[in-house]
């Protein structure tokens, strides 16, 4: 059987840099060496991309480029799919043939339809949502325009951007009136709760929003739901399997970067401690907003249920963590896929149709 040759993209441009490599090494460890030939792109914080050859433990501690390594582009040329790999000293270059492109990058960058506009010049097939899907699903104001049309429910929100002109006492006013306090100040594009901040007062008003602005240029600022967020894995292109529900419990404001990837003070629950009905309802919500946002391959869906019992959608992430221990792959694994097998089912499903 020939294998497939599969390029894992990883770090990048990215607040969320460190994320992406433990995200990457997971896959490599896991990835079926039997069915595929892989080849490793690193890209550093700042824009290089290199050709590496080396062990997921030094992209898990982050010394994978602290050797001389050969930089790599992608081709534009349809007539060869693939990467070019440079000899800067020789003048030369190797072609290196790619049926496949993994994207393990995430926030700016990485899934905010940024690569895959690139991935889909080069006519390689790739993991994942397409520019469209990506875009609108990091952009926080967008996923509302959108996923409100459709009918699905979300808190009610307030968009600012950054301007001279910004008037930060009155955006205040404006949002204490439609929102109440406490609320929550958002970047409209950044992932792993990164510049988010739970406002009950003026002053904690005025901070968040200067700390949202140094993630983005647009903020949104949204209604606090009581009660706890879940979530719900989603993975497939028209057919599409859901995975068990979880939920977070947290004894802080909310989930923030820290206890995302320290859990200190917060445990997560697979499955859910709810009703089987509001799992039904929790996984319903989850596939009408992936198709709603035009979604395909993979998506984790994070949404609140309120102590009604009514449930709102937070957010989508199109490529969510995907550690051994991250909770997309903790709630496929729950109806039984694997991590070994949803690697070899992501990778199927970027390939459907070529």
């Amino acid at each position: 059987m020939n294998k497939t040759r599969l390029a894992i993209l990883f770090g990048g441009k990215s607040d969320e840099y460190s994320v992406s490599l433990h995200s990457a090494a997971a896959i490599i460890k896991n990835v079926p060496q039997d069915m595929f030939d892989v080849t490793l792109v690193g890209i550093t914080r700042d824009g290089k991309w290199l050709h590496y050859e080396g062990t997921a433990d030094r992209i898990n501690d982050d010394t994978w480029h602290h050797e001389m390594l050969s930089p790599v582009i992608l081709s534009m040329d349809n007539n060869f799919r693939g990467l070019i790999k440079l000899d800067e000293k020789g003048g030369t270059f190797e072609k290196i043939a790619i049926d496949c492109i993994f994207p393990v990058l995430h926030g700016k960058n990485g899934e905010d339809g940024t690569i895959q506009g690139l991935c889909q010049m080069t006519g390689i097939p790739f993991v994942g949502c397409g520019m469209t899907a990506s875009a609108v699903s990091m952009d926080k104001e967008f996923t509302h325009a959108i996923c409100e049309r459709a009918g699905i429910r979300m808190a009610p929100y307030v968009r600012a951007a950054r301007s001279g002109n910004l008037n930060v006492k009155k955006l205040y006013e404006e949002s204490l009136e439609k929102l109440s306090l406490p609320m929550f100040i958002k970047p409209a594009n950044n992932g792993s709760s990164l510049g988010i901040s739970k406002i009950r007062n003026y002053n904690e008003f005025e901070k968040g929003i200067m700390e949202a602005f140094e993630y983005d240029d647009k903020v949104i600022i949204e209604k606090m739901i009581e009660g706890f967020e879940i979530g719900c894995a989603v993975v497939g292109n028209e057919e599409l399997l859901i995975g068990e529900v979880d939920e977070i419990d947290t004894k802080n404001d909310f989930f923030d970067y820290v206890e995302k990837y320290s859990q200190h003070n917060s445990k997560i629950h697979c499955p859910a401690r709810i009703s089987d009905e509001l799992k039904a309802e929790a996984k319903k919500t989850a596939e009408k907003t992936y198709r709603a946002l035009g979604c395909k391959g993979l998506s984790r869906v994070d949404m609140f249920l309120a102590p009604d019992n009514t449930i709102y959608l937070n957010e989508i992430n199109t490529i969510p963590g995907l550690t051994d221990l991250s909770r997309y792959p903790s709630m496929l694994k729950k109806i039984g896929i694997e991590y070994k097998d949803l690697i070899v089912k992501l990778v199927d499903l970027a390939m459907e149709g070529n």
